[in-house]
């Protein structure tokens, strides 16, 4: 995330939107202190990004071995 303060997003509000284009947040802040973030509204890199995070979550619960206990035991097994 990139910083910078209210007199640049002021003054140069191209930059902000360089920024936000390439799907980086920018935070705003006033004297030091954060006043809003910015972010993308239809990043297609953000998208992406997300999409390529599950698909490794994914990929690593596939690697695991099955469990032996059936989904329909548990489910037995707790009503009881």
């Amino acid at each position: 995330m990139k910083t910078i303060t209210l007199r640049t997003l002021l003054r140069e509000p191209l930059t902000v939107k360089r920024l936000t284009r390439t799907g980086k947040s920018v935070q705003v802040t006033d004297s030091g202190e954060p006043l809003w973030i910015l972010q993308p509204a239809n990043s297609a890199l953000v998208e992406a990004e997300r999409l390529r995070a599950t698909a490794e979550i994914l990929d690593e619960v596939l690697r695991d071995t099955p469990s032996r206990i059936s989904a329909a035991r548990l489910l037995e097994d707790s009503r009881r």
